[in-house]
């Protein structure tokens, strides 16, 4: 019995999360997509991961600084 995983391109996260493939490759690039890794010149993306929370908005500078209601 081993592990199986459905795994995704940055081209099918894209579509998936909403967001270019570039914004995809610059996410893995900096480590926010979990468990992503690295093939050749291919990122390789668990299926299950949830969308990473955007840096550059409003919400996520409140989650960063801990001023989220919740």
């Amino acid at each position: 019995m081993g592990l199986e995983f459905e795994l995704m391109t940055t081209a099918e996260a894209a579509e998936l999360w909403g967001i270019t493939m570039r914004r995809v490759q610059v996410l893995c690039e900096k480590g926010q997509v979990m468990n992503a890794v690295k093939m050749s010149r291919t990122w390789i993306i668990p299926r299950e991961t949830p969308k990473p929370i955007d840096g550059r908005t409003k919400k996520a500078k409140q989650v960063k600084s801990g001023d989220v209601a919740k």
